[in-house]
């Protein structure tokens, strides 16, 4: 059944005239009567008695009654269901592997709680590429951790660094002191480097990398310890004490130059309020 004509069919259900109900659509009446007649051909039934001057619901026109309005008004639902989803465009956000697992989850949550419908596509890859990107046009925020004493992007936790060794290590002093940490674009690799030539304690660089996993990867195998926010480290590593003093960083939600629709001041403010300490 054409769901046009059930609309038609219930105009008359309400007005109780073909004249009215033609009016109500904005059809002509021969248009109208045409939708109704061809609507009876398609049921085989008659849906309307003449009784003197007036069309009156016949037995059939009352049963179907109830199941056009249902019908409608299922249809009516499911147009309002799609058409939220007109007009929208993906959020494209970045991520560095290492706020994975406690910064994104909870900033996706309030994203969809702004958004619902919005579609939102995740890029984890190391913050010098996710910089990029958003100069490029690629991104529409990254979460990111900013420079020292930088006004940089919407404020979102504060990180602190910290030394990591498997669960079973015991610092050898006899040797150079095996590292694995982040590019030496990153603060922690930096400050691990510093504090250990001051404290003229000798170390062998074992690896640099660009995500946490690998960098969490090779101290869990017990060949190096690490550097890496406390935010970013999981239960089945030690977190060392005794160790040079790492920085606290400022994580931050940095969004591209043509700013998403999505990122307005009620939703920054919903992000302002969030808890990114771990769960």
């Amino acid at each position: 059944m054409d769901i046009e004509a059930l609309r038609s069919f219930l105009a008359f259900v309400e007005t109780g005239s073909f004249t009215r109900a033609a009016k109500q659509i904005n059809r002509t009446q021969s248009a109208f009567s045409a939708q109704m007649k061809k609507l009876e051909e398609e049921l085989g039934v008659s849906l309307f008695n003449r009784e003197g001057r007036y069309l009156v619901l016949s037995e059939a026109g009352m049963s179907l009654r109830t199941h056009a309005d249902q019908l409608v008004t299922l249809h009516n639902q499911a147009l309002k269901q799609v058409k939220r989803y007109e007009n929208k465009r993906p959020f494209r956000l970045g991520c560095p592997e290492d706020y994975n697992e406690i910064i994104l989850p909870e900033v996706i949550r309030v994203l969809k709680q702004a958004e619902p419908t919005c579609s939102i596509q995740v890029f984890s890859e190391p913050s010098v590429t996710l910089r990029n990107l958003l100069d490029d046009d690629k991104l529409d925020a990254a979460i990111l951790s900013r420079a020292e004493n930088s006004e940089e992007g919407y404020w979102l936790a504060r990180d602190q660094g910290v030394w990591i060794s498997s669960k079973d290590y015991q610092i050898d002093h006899s040797n150079p002191l095996p590292l694995a940490l982040f590019q030496n674009d990153c603060k922690y690799h930096a400050a691990a480097v510093d504090g250990l030539t001051k404290n003229g304690t000798p170390y062998q660089l074992l690896a640099c990398c660009n995500t946490s996993s690998a960098q969490r990867a090779l101290v869990r195998s017990g060949m190096a310890v690490g550097a890496m926010g406390r935010i970013s480290v999981t239960p089945d590593l030690k977190i060392l004490t005794g160790m040079p003093p790492l920085p606290m960083v400022d994580i931050v939600l940095v969004s591209a130059a043509g700013s998403h629709p999505l990122l307005d001041k009620a939703c920054l403010e919903r992000l302002g309020e969030a808890d990114f300490s771990a769960k």
